[in-house]
This record gives C-alpha cells, sequence and structure tokens, in this order.
C-alpha cells in the first residue's frame, strides 16, 4: 500500500499544479501517511481507519462526511469495492476511474488500463496518469513521487549513525533483505551470499532493513554470511517506524534487495535501487524509472523463460520456494557488479 499511496501521490501534485486555488483531498489508508508527510500537493487527508473496515456504522459516517463536501471531481486510483461506494454516494460532478464491465454506471469518465508501457517510467506510474487525461490538464505533468525529510529527521539518522559508530564518510548501503511475504523473499542462503558480494566490494557500511517480526530469518541471513562481512553489517541499526526508516534511508547511498515499499520509498528520496522481483511478480508494472544505471531490477523470467511457459501467476505463486531456488546469485552477481562498480566511485 506504500507503494501505491506514494505513486498515486502524483496524482495530487499534477492537480495542484493545474489547479493552485483548489481544495484537494486525498484519502488514503491510515497505517500509510508517514510517506506523505511535508507533501503539500494536496490540503486534507482523509484516513480510511481499521475502524472503517470492522464497523458499517463508522464507514456509514465517512461515507456521509464525503458527501457532505460536495466534491466537483473525485478520481479513484483505487477501483475497489471500499472506493466504489464513496464514488457512488459522492455526489461529485465528475468521477474519473479505469475501466471496468459492468462499472461504468459508477463514473462519468472512464480510462482503458494500459498493459504495456513504452517509457521508463513503469506501468504503474503511466496508469495512475491516465486518470488525469479526462481533465485535459494545460501543463507539463510531474511523473516522480517524492518524500520530503526534514532537518530534524536527517540530524536524527546522523546522530543514530554516530552512535552505531558508522563512518559516514564510507558508502552506506542499505539491504532491503527480507520482502513483506515469504512469496517476495528472495532465498536467505542466497542473500547471505549477494550481502558477502556487496562486502567484497568495498569498504562499505551495510544495513539491513526487515520488520522486527523478521529478526529471525534476519539473523540467519547475517549468520550465513562470512566473518569479515559481519564485520560491516549495522544489525541492530534499526528505524522503530517509517519515518525513521525514511531519515535513515535518506543517509544511505543505495538500496539493493526485494522489491516492496523500501524499495519504493528509496526511489522517491532518489536512491540508487537494484531490485530482485519475486518470480510470480510482473516487473513491469513496479520497475519504474529503470535506466540500467540508477535503477535496475531482474526477474528469473529474463534468465529461464522456459521455466514460465503455460504457468499462470497463480502456479508460480504456489511454486515460490521453487522458482527461488532457480534464481540463483549467479545469475545476480554480473548486473549488482555494475550497479555497485556505478555507484561506490
Amino acid at each position: 500500500m506504500i507503494g501505491d499511496v506514494l505513486v498515486s501521490s502524483i496524482l495530487c501534485n499534477n492537480l495542484r499544479k493545474a489547479y493552485p486555488k483548489a481544495q484537494i483531498d486525498y484519502m488514503v489508508y491510515e497505517s500509510t501517511i508517514a510517506v506523505l508527510q511535508g507533501n503539500t500537493s494536496f490540503d486534507n487527508l482523509i484516513l480510511f481507519q481499521e475502524k472503517h473496515q470492522k464497523s458499517k456504522w463508522e464507514y456509514f459516517k465517512l461515507l456521509k462526511s464525503i458527501r457532505t463536501e460536495k466534491y466537483d471531481i473525485i478520481i479513484d486510483a483505487y477501483s475497489k469495492l471500499e472506493s466504489w461506494l464513496v464514488v457512488l454516494l459522492s455526489d461529485a460532478k465528475q468521477k474519473i476511474s479505469y475501466w471496468k464491465k459492468g462499472r461504468d454506471f459508477l463514473y462519468t469518465d472512464t480510462v482503458i488500463r494500459k498493459k504495456t508501457t513504452n517509457t521508463n517510467l513503469g506501468l504503474i506510474i503511466e496508469q495512475r496518469l491516465a486518470l488525469l487525461n479526462p481533465l485535459h490538464l494545460d501543463i507539463e505533468l510531474e511523473t516522480f513521487p517524492r518524500i520530503y525529510v526534514t532537518k530534524v529527521e536527517n540530524d536524527f539518522a546522523s546522530s543514530l549513525f554516530e552512535s552505531h559508530g558508522i563512518d559516514q564518510s564510507k558508502k552506506t548501503v542499505m539491504v532491503s533483505i527480507i520482502g513483506s511475504s515469504p512469496d517476495k523473499t528472495y532465498s536467505l542462503e542466497y542473500m547471505s551470499q549477494l550481502v558477502d558480494f556487496i562486502a567484497d566490494k568495498e569498504d562499505v557500511n551495510i544495513l539491513f532493513n526487515y520488520f522486527p517480526k523478521q529478526i529471525e530469518d534476519a539473523k540467519t541471513i547475517y549468520n550465513g554470511c562470512k566473518e569479515s562481512t559481519r564485520q560491516k553489517i549495522y544489525f541492530s541499526l534499526l528505524g522503530k517506524n517509517i519515518r525513521e526508516f525514511i531519515a535513515i534511508m535518506n543517509h544511505c547511498d543505495m538500496i539493493i534487495g526485494n522489491d516492496g515499499g523500501a524499495i519504493n520509498m528509496a526511489k522517491a528520496l532518489e536512491k540508487p535501487s537494484f531490485i530482485i522481483f519475486s518470480p510470480w511478480i510482473d516487473k513491469k508494472g513496479w520497475a519504474t524509472f529503470e535506466d540500467g544505471i540508477n535503477h535496475v531490477s531482474l526477474h528469473l523470467q529474463e534468465f529461464k523463460p522456459d521455466l514460465f511457459e503455460g504457468k499462470t501467476a497463480k502456479i508460480i505463486k504456489k511454486e515460490t520456494i521453487a522458482f527461488y531456488k532457480e534464481f540463483t546469485p549467479e545469475l545476480i552477481i554480473p548486473a549488482l557488479h555494475t550497479f555497485l562498480e556505478t555507484h561506490l566511485e
């Protein structure tokens, strides 16, 4: 959801540019607001909270409050049941979303969701920007979602690095060692080998990104690394929340590892990224700004397309472990070597 909220924030950025005096409100899940702090493109955040999911009465009150605002335009980038009801009861003059069979009556304007891309923006960004087409905005569209870091947060991260004895004159590499779920997590054994490769390339600082509940898997990766590598890993330097992670990431020079929210936040901080996509994920959606230099991503299908023939994403997801086993470090290291050579100079 963090990635979705970040990407969709470019809608607010462009609307503010086109309508500088308009009231622009952004409805998001409460758990994602940390990535929006400091963004001045919207006036209000409408929070979809846990109580709205659990209580029909609370959800009804939310819908009623939205209707009271008398919006002129509603853009539904979510396009699922929860947002359909918001649109249906909003009484907005113009309602925009993606075309879905049987849902046309909800909207005044629909756009076909693109399936392919001819730019390096990434399909997910092109799809979001297409939602602005019915408005015929006379502006040059902004395409890059951003995260804003305060001086207080930067000072916090600097002090944290200092307290952990990190030499800030060296390059610092953030490694997203574990995905949001097991089927989005590169083999722990293989990840240890990649971390060894990073450590052998240069005298660098290495930070791990993982959730506290994933600490046992994180320890497995750490313990699987060579002793010389472990001396470069600052295992316990971990943000307590999203804003602390953002501050820490802003002090890093790049991010490497599993696709997910951490990668998207790093990109929004303009950090180079090297991504390993899960075998069941179609990377063309989230391989944003890929240029082969600052942003690089790899997918097993690029190396072993025969493994994917005749198999749906659902089947591949069930067999994720077997597919990940095929995605050996030897396949990844040549591209990783080039990436590191470029960004560790």
